[in-house]
């Protein structure tokens, strides 16, 4: 079984464990069972009206159905699970807590103070779209970082499709790449195309890095790679490119680095379990 398959199983399993009922991504007799009916029965609790607001002034089209599931009713869904992760945190208004869980924060920190979904940073007014971010903290005034920025990965990065490398008009650009040699050179490698990574979507992180870098300055921010680890030699692979990748930043001093949802998940269980056993229980059952 494959990574990829592996996830479906797991969530497809869950799903029938809790008597949700599924359908396919074309209706119940099209595509394969992995869609969650009542859209609310994919979420630990129901979006918030802010972060529905969020999603529905994205370009990614999550929350667009009409006569089919929408891509947040897929169990596989990753905009689902940055949801059940960090809404939960926000609606408390405990921000500090699961910007400290992902490595962000010290424990006495208490900068933190917002969290938004599917953020744009633009890079150049060159290009008519920017990526969307799928989280962004957002931290006081007061803070050395303005925001901790979490590119959020489940199932995609083992589908079987290749992913898109950089485009040229990026290398073009002038002072984005200013005290960034090293990505730079790294950009060149994977433009036009990216041949050399397989799980990790780089091009997508370094447009991340620019839009961030133009907004805040280098040393402003901080990006995470949250990604789901599964079975196999796929996650092992994934982990190595992950690590050539936080090499290239640290020799740029990009503040970047990665972790799992579980090693995540692990660390939320063994400090809030007590004070927040509803939402543990959720998502170690469900994720772990």
């Amino acid at each position: 079984m494959n990574a990829r398959d592996y996830i479906l199983s797991k969530q497809i399993q869950w799903a029938h464990r809790n008597n949700i009922t599924l359908t396919g991504s074309k209706g119940d007799s099209r595509g394969r069972q992995a869609y969650i009916k009542n859209f609310d029965d994919n979420l630990f609790e129901p979006l918030m009206p802010e972060v529905k607001s969020d999603f529905e002034e994205a370009d990614g089209g999550e929350l667009i159905g009409g006569p089919y599931p929408c891509k947040m009713q897929a169990v596989h869904s990753s905009s689902a699970l940055s949801v059940n992760i960090f809404q939960y945190w926000k609606k408390i208004k405990q921000v500090p807590a699961i910007a400290t869980a992902c490595g962000f924060d010290s424990t006495d920190d208490t900068s933190s103070q917002g969290i938004s979904f599917e953020i744009k940073f633009p890079i150049s007014e060159k290009f008519p779209r920017s990526p969307n971010i799928d989280v962004v903290i957002d931290n006081s005034s007061e803070s050395r970082f303005k925001v901790f920025a979490i590119e959020c990965k489940f199932s995609e990065a083992y589908s079987s499709g290749r992913h898109s490398g950089i485009s040229p008009k990026y290398i073009e650009l002038d002072t984005v790449w200013d005290d960034m040699p090293n990505l730079l050179e790294f950009a060149k490698i994977i433009s036009p195309d990216d041949n050399r990574f397989t799980h990790l979507h780089p091009a997508q992180l370094v447009k991340h890095i620019l839009g961030l870098k133009e907004k805040f300055g280098k040393d402003k921010f901080r990006l995470l790679y949250l990604w789901y680890d599964t079975i196999g030699p796929e996650s092992g692979i994934h982990l190595k490119e992950i690590d050539e990748f936080t090499e290239i930043t640290k020799a740029d001093n990009i503040y970047f680095h990665a972790m799992s949802y579980q090693d995540l998940i692990i660390k939320l269980t063994k400090n809030y379990r007590d004070t927040h056993r509803d939402y543990i229980d959720y998502i170690s059952e469900r994720y772990l």
